[in-house]
């Protein structure tokens, strides 16, 4: 599937992902099944999901991670790069120079007895110690932290949250990636830090032209922030669309109760939480997996194969059931019940 990139932005994808399948034994169903997605150089993709959907494992995906015993289908390449074909030194070099990950917890990732400089000097091995320790502090002023060379000599209990967020970001820049993978990155701190993380990944995607692939609960959050938008539910795509469509005129149900349960400004009507609950990967889901939960289903809906059908409007959403005003003409297949 394809969806046209801002203007001003190139056409040619950063990241392509094309049917990608993903299977644990002993499941009823696949981790993810028929992912497709593209990320443009310098363009803001967001995931957004309940847990479970698959937006991480999606994520994952450009790292060439993947779970022990789990079998996998489809194509994920990172320019001329076959990820799924990497393998050794080859996947390891993928891994630490061409795709970088910031996720949700800021202290996780850092060693809780150890300096934040010897946390940054791991990212720059080759360099003489000097020349590595003067790189690390360009890039803590780069993401905005006073005093350098002083945060350097600290350990991660002596900062804030969300000064910690800046220390993990500088960390994935340092081997100067060409894709970033930024996994809840911003939920765990409060608004006011919300806001500087995201204008400082907003900066740092400009000014090195970076992809990145933003991962969130939020779809108010991905609408405003984001290009374009994918909605994924039980490792499926359910819709995709620039950012501004998706917001205004959601196609899938799914998409619509998303919006439907999150609190905005100005709008007269309490949250309603979409019915039921997400699945497990224990649940089968024959036929359109937001079946069981979707108000506008009908019988058919548990026998449709689910698949990316074009919106006339622009983008796709996996849907039978897409009113005739959304789908383009002659795309959607009618099934009489």
């Amino acid at each position: 599937m394809t969806d046209t990139p801002r203007r001003g932005r190139t056409s040619e994808p950063l990241l392509t992902v094309e049917g990608l399948g993903l299977s644990l034994p002993g499941t009823a169903r696949p981790l993810l099944a028929d992912v497709s997605l593209h990320i443009a150089p310098g363009e803001v993709v967001g995931l957004v999901g309940e847990s479970g959907s698959g937006k991480s494992t999606t994520a994952k995906a450009a790292l060439g991670l993947w779970p022990r015993g789990a079998e996998v289908s489809g194509s994920v390449r990172l320019g001329d790069t076959d990820v799924l074909a990497l393998r050794g030194d080859d996947l390891r070099q993928h891994r630490s120079r061409t795709v970088a990950m910031v996720h949700q917890d800021p202290r996780a990732a850092l060693n809780p007895v150890r300096r934040i400089g010897d946390f940054l000097l791991e990212r720059l091995p080759g360099l003489p110690r000097e020349q590595a320790r003067a790189r690390a502090a360009e890039l803590l002023d780069a993401v905005g932290l006073p005093e350098p060379e002083r945060r350097l000599r600290q350990r991660p209990h002596e900062l804030s949250g969300g000064m910690l967020q800046r220390v993990v970001i500088a960390g994935a820049l340092a081997a100067e990636p060409r894709l970033l993978l930024a996994d809840e990155a911003t939920s765990a701190l409060d608004v006011t830090t919300q806001a500087e993380i995201l204008a400082l990944l907003r900066t740092l995607r400009a000014a090195h032209g970076l992809g990145l692939l933003f991962i969130t609960h939020d779809l108010h959050l991905a609408a405003a922030y984001c290009d374009r938008v994918y909605v994924m539910y039980a490792g499926r795509v359910a819709e995709s669309r620039t950012a501004k469509d998706l917001f205004a005129h959601p196609a899938h149900p799914y998409t619509r109760g998303l919006l439907a349960c999150s609190p905005a400004l100005g709008t007269p009507t309490a949250p309603r939480p979409v019915p039921g609950r997400p699945p497990s990967l224990a649940d089968a889901l024959p036929g359109c997996p937001f079946a069981p939960r979707c108000t506008e289903a009908d019988a058919a809906c548990t026998e449709w194969e689910p698949r990316a059908l074009p919106l006339a409007e622009g983008g796709h959403a996996a849907c039978r059931r897409l009113p005739e005003s959304a789908a383009l003409s002659g795309a959607t297949e009618r099934t009489t019940s």
